[in-house]
């Protein structure tokens, strides 16, 4: 009888050992694996759910994530749209813990300066906040020409079409001072 409890008890801190060894490998693999994860596939499992981003100007913006981009996201608030570099962004509240990854190169090709070519096509009046830890500043206009690094910001008098005599000023603006750029949603027009 004893030779069968010393069995038994040998037999479960083996199975005890094993278990804590496959549960000490699954915890190293998958912190292994979290290295290699880009912020955007997070960002990219989120879509369809309201988020908070903090930016690095101080403002806090929160919306439906419904576009997770290659360096840019876009919120959807009621009756705009936020268009967000990922390098503006100082946290974001809300994300679950999963990931999903952007198979389609065409999609992962598609970055900030292309949303920005999509405004400046449509002739769309903006919102530019720039800024980042000295404040924000804020012009409303629209978008004349998007370069690599910049864009033209064609500053006019809010719901006044662009014209060459309703321009204040051209600002050039690099891509690397934009916190945000807010758009009236198609169907909000």
């Amino acid at each position: 009888m004893r030779w069968d409890a010393l069995f038994n008890d040998m037999e479960s801190q083996l199975a005890e050992a094993g278990r804590l060894a496959l549960d000490t490998e699954v915890n190293e693999r998958t912190r292994v694996e979290m290295v290699g994860l880009p912020l955007e596939d997070r960002l990219r499992a989120a879509v369809g759910y309201r988020i908070g981003v903090q930016l690095s100007c101080g403002d806090m913006v929160h919306g439906e994530l419904t576009h997770a981009g290659a360096d840019a996201l876009v919120l959807d608030e009621d009756q705009t749209q936020v268009l967000i570099p990922y390098g503006a962004a100082m946290r974001f509240l809300g994300l679950g813990r999963q990931t999903r990854p952007e198979n389609s190169p065409v999609r992962r090709s598609i970055g900030l300066a292309h949303a920005l070519r999509g405004l400046a096509r449509d002739r769309a009046e903006v919102s530019v906040t720039i800024g980042g830890a000295a404040g924000a500043v804020r012009l409303a206009g629209v978008i004349d020409r998007v370069g690599r690094d910049y864009i033209d910001l064609a500053t006019v008098v809010p719901g006044e079409p662009r014209r060459s005599r309703s321009v204040g000023q051209v600002s050039a603006i690099p891509f690397a001072a934009l916190a945000m750029i807010r758009s009236h949603k198609a169907d909000a027009a």
